[in-house]
């Protein structure tokens, strides 16, 4: 087994501060000049999300503003933005985000220069309906268990819900030329190539969609992930390969358990899985972790290393955020 710190909380709300007086979760990270830069998901009673912000060092916060640093303006946002994921690549630093309407949960992203100013760029995830996209399933060599998300959630909402896209991330570095995305179309981890942003178009989606199983990095396999698994901090490049920390949810009685899981890639072909830990990485365990707002979550997001340790940050029961370290050099020794 790899040996994982006991969990710390790094971050709560605060009951003062309205736009986060309902809970912060699920950070992205991001190093510059010695100081942690943390984007976090900001939840103001009755479920409204914003993007707040903070800086950390040696995992202790120094400064936090006291306004959203990102906040809804459009009407594919309107009831929130959630879940950043930031990287950096080429000098410009990249957030990808969930944007949230009411009904539909899809990609946005908006990108900076000083990680101070962001400017918004629009949706880049397919808005093609469920419907449509159960049809495209049936022919494109995914698991069965695709086409269950596709009757799931025409269930719980109508005919017209767009696919569910939430979890993704670029990697840091260009593969073979191209920009890599992971993300997350129901119930595994994906990934995606491209040029440019502006190729993103519904036309490019669907023609990506037909040949989805060519795309899939990993699918739900071991018992931990019962349910199904997600995207969770950007990739980590190492010498071994990309190190992916992803989330896995594992479904009893009629309950989830989210856990923290983890993969390593391929450097050339991110696509080949050169290991897997066939158990979680860590789980709930702390009273904090196992209730809130969502009990028993631990939802990993970002990462920042200092030498051969490896910070995880993480959300909390939906409720705080927390902070979990491991020896890199030992994590990779064991996928390997």
């Amino acid at each position: 087994m790899v040996n994982v710190s006991k969990g710390k909380i790094l971050l709560e709300s605060r009951s003062d501060i309205d736009f986060e007086n309902g809970g912060v979760l699920n950070p992205a990270c991001v190093e510059k000049d010695g100081i942690i830069h943390m984007f976090y998901r900001a939840v103001r009673k009755r479920n409204f999300s914003t993007i707040g912000y903070c800086q950390i060092k040696d995992n202790q916060v120094i400064f936090r503003m006291d306004e959203p640093i990102l906040k809804p303006e459009y009407l594919y946002e309107r009831m929130g933005i959630e879940d950043p994921r930031v990287t950096y690549l080429d000098g410009k630093y990249y957030m990808l985000y969930t944007a949230y309407d009411g009904i539909n949960a899809l990609i946005a992203y908006a990108t900076s220069n000083d990680l101070k100013n962001w400017t918004k760029k629009g949706l880049i995830s397919p808005q093609i309906s469920y419907d449509e996209a159960e049809d495209i399933f049936r022919n494109s060599g995914v698991s069965k268990k695709y086409t269950f998300f596709e009757q799931y959630y025409r269930y719980e909402n109508n005919d017209k819900i767009h696919l569910w896209e939430k979890d993704a991330m670029l990697f840091p570095k260009k593969i073979n030329g191209q920009f890599a995305l992971i993300h997350r179309v129901l119930p595994g981890i994906q990934i995606c190539y491209f040029d440019d942003f502006e190729q993103l178009t519904q036309e490019f989606w669907k023609k990506y969609l037909v040949n989805l199983n060519n795309f899939v990095v990993i699918d739900p396999k071991m018992e931990h992930e019962s349910g199904y698994i997600g995207g969770g901090a950007v990739p980590i490049e190492t010498e071994k390969g990309w190190l992916l920390i992803y989330h896995s949810v594992e479904e009893h009685k009629g309950n989830k358990i989210y856990r923290a899981s983890v993969a390593l890639l391929d450097l050339k072909n991110p696509q080949k899985v050169i290991g897997r830990l066939p158990y979680p990485l860590f789980s709930p365990e702390e009273i904090w972790e196992k209730k809130g707002e969502v009990n028993n979550v631990v939802f990993p997001t970002a990462t920042s290393i200092n030498g051969d340790t490896l910070s995880i940050y993480y959300g909390a029961a939906d409720d705080m955020v927390g902070v979990r370290t491991v020896s890199l050099s030992d994590l990779l020794s064991k996928l390997l």
